[in-house]
């Protein structure tokens, strides 16, 4: 059941993590495209990467990137434009007050959607991280939303070949995110085709969500179509290994991944700032196939029997029985 997905990464897990305290990053990774492409292949069932527009792939090396990629025998499943590093997205991207800040933020969407379609990735992921605000009185609510949804739109038509998905956050970089939860997105891109949302587990957590009810709803409204996977203690988007604090909400996104049938990627967005690369990736994924493995064997009709008596001592039993108490 676990390998009917398609298990990817995002490169940066492969990288040198780097920090607001260590910008050099604390080693035990790949300085270069390269390097991490060579780390990725000492994980066994990776089948792809994600990149980053610009860190990763631009105009002047998409042909090398391509044939490296092929090479390494991975696909690249996801481009994610490069809307947060840069000074000029510090007051938004495509929701910037500044009108010409938007059309540029729009450029560059469509830049990574072209470099997408010509390297035969079907998912871009828009993530508005500097879209938000910091104080109140800073923005202006109406005009900020009707600037998603019209900046959205646009990208979607591009293409038709190439899928633009909207990620959440409640928070960081700016201390409100306009697209802060799962309802959000839904409210966001209702009535916009060629779009959907990337569920990141970990931004689910940190804004309060239960990660399994925030995947069940967005497949409700047919927008679920892409999944981040990591760990975090709620406070914060710590990007931990996979199952590393929230085992039991992890055992339950998955029986509700297969519940809605969710058959697309299951990708790493982890960030082993001290630990060694291949080893955090192997463990994640090893954490993914034993929880795969547990909802196999208790088998969906005893657990949907259980969910439908609303019984919480019923479930504290259960989630013992399946993790072998």
């Amino acid at each position: 059941m676990y390998k009917q997905y398609k298990l990817g990464a995002c490169l940066p897990t492969f990288g040198s993590c780097a920090d607001r305290f260590c910008l050099s990053g604390y080693g035990r990774g790949g300085r270069t495209m390269e390097e991490m492409l060579e780390l990725a292949k000492q994980v066994e069932g990776l089948d792809g990467l994600e990149l980053v527009s610009n860190w990763h792939v631009n105009d002047k090396n998409i042909n090398y990137v391509a044939k490296l990629f092929k090479d390494a025998g991975f696909k690249i499943c996801m481009i994610v434009p490069d809307l947060w590093t840069q000074a000029k997205w510090g007051k938004g991207s495509i929701a910037a007050p500044d009108a010409k800040t938007r059309k540029q933020a729009i450029v560059e969407i469509k830049k990574s959607i072209d470099w997408a379609a010509e390297l035969g990735c079907e998912f871009v992921d828009v993530w508005p991280g500097q879209d938000g605000y910091d104080y109140p009185f800073q923005a202006h609510y109406d005009d900020a939303w009707k600037w998603l949804r019209d900046g959205i739109e646009e990208c979607a038509l591009y293409n038709k070949k190439v899928k633009v998905l909207v990620e959440y956050k409640m928070k960081e970089p700016r201390t409100h995110c306009f697209v802060s939860n799962a309802a959000k997105v839904i409210l966001l891109i209702n009535g916009i085709t060629n779009t959907g949302c990337l569920l990141d587990v970990g931004h689910s957590l940190a804004a309060g969500e239960n990660m399994a009810e925030a995947a069940s709803l967005l497949a409700q409204y047919k927008v679920l179509s892409y999944i981040h996977l990591n760990d975090n203690y709620r406070s914060w988007d710590d990007d931990l290994l996979v199952s590393s604090v929230h085992v039991v909400e992890y055992l339950e996104l998955v029986y509700w991944l297969k519940e809605v049938k969710y058959d697309g990627w299951l990708t790493l967005d982890i960030f082993p700032y001290r630990e060694d690369k291949v080893p955090a990736a192997r463990n994640s994924f090893e954490w993914l196939k034993f929880l795969f493995e547990k909802i196999e064997q208790m088998g969906s009709e005893e657990i949907r029997a259980v969910i439908r008596q609303s019984d919480g001592n019923l479930v504290s039993s259960l989630v013992r029985k399946m993790l072998g108490g």
